[in-house]
Formats: C-alpha cells, structure tokens, sequence
C-alpha cells in the first residue's frame, strides 16, 4: 500500500534487509487446509516486538515466549507428518501449551508401532473413541441443517473429540434451537457450548484509521499476493472499486465470495505496489511474511486491523461453520483474539506465517470476545494466487 511505501519506506528497508539473512521462502498455493510439505518453518530468532507481543498477550517471561515460538514451530511443522503417519486412526490435533507438544488423538485401531512412531517424532498419543473421518462426516451433515439465529456455529474439537454446537446463552430453551440440536445429534456425537452474543461481520461505515474504502464500507488489507491483496468477501462484490488510506484508487474486488465463504482478492496498481509485510501499528515492529505454513489448535496467533491495530490470542478451532445473519460460512477457523468494526479482511499471523484474513467475531477489544478468519492457503487456491514472501 502506498504509506507503507512512502511513511515506512525506512522500516521496510531495515525489515529487507534481515529478511535476506539467511530466511527461507515458502511456496504459497495449497490446497484446503494442509500446509505445503515445503513449507516447514525454519528456526529464526523472534523479533523483540513479537516477543513483548507475546509477553503481553499470555503473560510469559522473554524465556518462555521464545520457548513457546520455538515449540509452535515445530508442532506446526509436525502436524501434517502426524496425519499421515496416524493413517485412518486419525482422530485430529492440538498445540498444548503447558507442555510445548503437539498432541495427537488417534482411535484404539493404531498399532503400537503407529503409536511409537508419532512420540518418536515428538507428539503426546491420546486415545479417542472417535476419528476425524467420523466427526468431519458428521459436521458435514451439520452443516446441511437450517440452524435458527440463536445457533452461533459449529466446528468439529479434536479435543472434545465431537462436534462442537455453539449457542447463543440466551437463546439456549429457544423450541427451535432444541429442535436444531436434537437433529445434529442425530447426525453424530455433539457437545453444546453457549456463547454471550451471535457473531457478526466486522466491516464500518466511513472513518479515520488506515483502511481501504469500498463504497461507504471499511474494511483492512489482510495479505499482500503478486498483483494485488486478498481480504473478505463481505467487504465488496466482484467488480466494487476500492480506494486506499487517502482516498486515491487502488483497483477493483476481481473476485468476491459472501457467504458460503468469505474471501475475496483485489488487484492493486496507479502507483500502488504491494509489500510481503503486516503492520504492527507501532505495538509490535511491522512483521514480515515468509509462507503460509498452519499453525495448530492451541498455537498462538496476532491479528492486524485498521480499527483495533494489534491484538494476540491462540487458535481455538478449525473448520468451523459460523451462522451469521447473512447466512452460513463454512471452513472458519476461530480464535480469541478480539476484533471490531473495520477489523474485516484484516490479518491473522502466527509468528511470520500467514493464517487467514479476519471475518467476523463477537465482542470487543474492550470487553473480550472471539473472532474468525478464513483460512489463506484457501483463498490462494481458489483463485489462484501466490502469496507475496520474503
């Protein structure tokens, strides 16, 4: 974008420089949700901005944030060798954070060697009734569903080893959300949590900060491709123009998707050129982007928006279908980072690895809450793109 060229153009040479220090490039374009097999995380010392981020955010010592940097890294990179090795016994994964492991759920069929060979690689082994085949089939036939309002979404918990159904509190005895749930226990085992508000998109009316316009709609760049960026497709259709920081034009959505999904990529060009960089609003140094690698459940992660600049909290579920008022978007992933109005589109990092753009949520950066994104490994694959990297 412009200003980082011009404000920051100091930074961004300084930020170069070190990224050409011995930092890998990854390949951007996968499939779904897996990460490239090429774009394992290598070992890198964590800026001072990201560690006082973290010290921040969860309350660690400079030790124990590098530490915890260092143990996502490698269970980011375990993770996909983990599902293959686990075979049809896969019950899904998580980041613990007490003990700096990937923990691998697997059903009673893997072998002992399969076992072994997963705490060979480093991953705690716990035993689940049920497969990630079985509860993603069951999600699915979810998701086929008519859910009421009150229903605030639905993702499958490795954890809980079932899926998860999200309530609004209030709406909890609604005749229809009783009725919702008794069908999506008939499609396979569910757990009922409840939640204090419905989410919503996260796009603002016209105000100061550093946004792109669209209309009279708000919204923040999430990550910058070759040609353009990608952000959410609830911010503007196909064809919509869009106008940087300081009014001047930037280019056009060449493609939008709102709801089913919420993604969507804009070309960028009369004197705009994009940089592989997300700002830190001055609360962390500007983080660069290196690949786009899938950090776990339970890793942690930062988000960058025009509204509420930059905030932390951990990935708390994948897949998950969130039902706003504009109907049900599908393939989520939920975290706790909070989020407001202008926050849309927005950048979700875990360490120097991009993870999504930002979707909507429920609370505020005041009072706390919780906020989707939709993943950028998807995004790239569904039109095409190559993420811009150092």
């Amino acid at each position: 974008m412009r200003r980082t060229g011009l404000k920051h153009i100091g930074v961004t040479a300084l930020l170069l420089l070190a990224g050409l220090s011995g930092a890998s490039t990854f390949p951007a374009t996968a499939s779904g949700g897996e990460t490239p097999a090429t774009a394992t995380p290598t070992h890198r010392t964590a800026s001072a901005g990201l560690l006082h981020a973290m010290r921040q955010e969860f309350g660690l010592t400079e030790d124990q944030a590098v530490a915890r940097i260092e143990a996502e890294r490698s269970a980011t990179a375990l993770e996909p060798k983990a599902r293959r090795t686990a075979g049809a016994a896969y019950g899904g994964s998580w980041f613990d954070a007490d003990t700096g492991r990937l923990t691998v759920a697997v059903t009673p069929e893997a072998s002992g060697a399969t076992r072994a060979a997963l705490r060979t690689a480093g991953a705690a082994v716990r035993v689940v009734e049920h497969g990630a085949r079985l509860l993603d089939a069951a999600k699915t036939r979810i998701d086929k569903l008519s859910a009421p309002s009150a229903v605030a979404g639905w993702h499958v918990d490795a954890a809980a080893n079932s899926v998860v159904v999200t309530v609004v509190r209030d709406g909890l005895d609604d005749n229809d959300v009783q009725r919702f749930l008794t069908q999506a226990r008939a499609a396979g085992p569910v757990t009922v949590e409840s939640v204090a508000a419905a989410p919503g998109t996260l796009a603002a009316g016209t105000v100061g900060g550093d946004p792109y316009y669209t209309g009279n709609v708000r919204c923040s760049i999430g990550f910058s491709v070759h040609g353009g960026f990608v952000t959410a497709g609830h911010c503007g259709q196909a064809g919509a123009q869009v106008r940087g920081w300081d009014g001047s034009y930037i280019g056009t959505f060449q493609g939008s998707s709102f709801p089913d999904n919420d993604y969507a990529w804009v070309n960028v060009g009369s004197g705009w050129w994009t940089v592989p960089v997300v700002l830190g609003w001055g609360t962390v140094s500007d983080q660069l982007v290196r690949g786009s690698a899938v950090a776990p459940v339970g890793a942690s992660v930062c988000r960058s928006g025009s509204t509420t600049h930059w905030h932390c909290g951990t990935v708390l579920a994948k897949n998950e279908t969130v039902n706003y008022s504009q109907g049900a978007v599908h393939q989520m992933t939920k975290t706790s980072v909070c989020a407001e109005g202008g926050d849309s589109g927005g950048s979700f990092i875990s360490g120097d690895q991009a993870q999504g753009v930002t979707s909507g949520g429920w609370g505020n950066c005041s009072s706390g809450g919780e906020t989707w994104f939709q993943p950028i490994n998807e995004i790239l694959s569904r039109y095409g793109l190559t993420l811009h990297t150092y």
